[in-house]
């Protein structure tokens, strides 16, 4: 890792023609599609300025994932809201296998942690009277 902690540089073997370096935020989009990517997310959970930037039309693709580089290695925290009826345990487990098989194929580093933090459950909303009655 490089030392000043906002960079992750990769080691290449002789013969490299220059050092490749990733940022965090490139680390946190990986995540983030990954994470949207296993069935049962219903979305991610992003900070206030997030929902913020969304609403002027920018699409944040590192919405609900913070990554944090140590000694220890890549540490991943993802904040997400599940679909209701779905085995918490079960997705949990798809998305931190998908996340980091997701790092490892784009950009050949392992996770050390990749933490689930299950912010709140998603209901079926109902279908409105009047949507109901376009349809008929």
């Amino acid at each position: 890792m490089s030392e000043n902690n906002h960079v992750l540089e990769m080691n290449q073997e002789d013969g490299g023609l220059g050092k490749v370096e990733i940022a965090p935020e490139v680390i946190e989009v990986i995540a983030s599609i990954a994470a949207s990517e296993v069935e049962g997310v219903s979305q991610m959970r992003g900070g206030f300025a997030a929902g913020v930037v969304e609403r002027l039309g920018k699409k944040n693709h590192g919405k609900g994932v913070k990554v944090e580089l140590s000694e220890e290695g890549i540490k991943v925290d993802v904040y997400c809201v599940m679909k209701f009826g779905i085995s918490i345990p079960v997705v949990a487990q798809k998305i931190q296998d998908n996340i980091r098989q997701a790092l490892l194929n784009m950009t050949a580093l392992e996770a050390a942690e990749v933490n689930i933090h299950v912010v709140g459950i998603q209901f079926e909303t109902p279908k409105q009277e009047n949507d109901y009655e376009q349809e008929v």
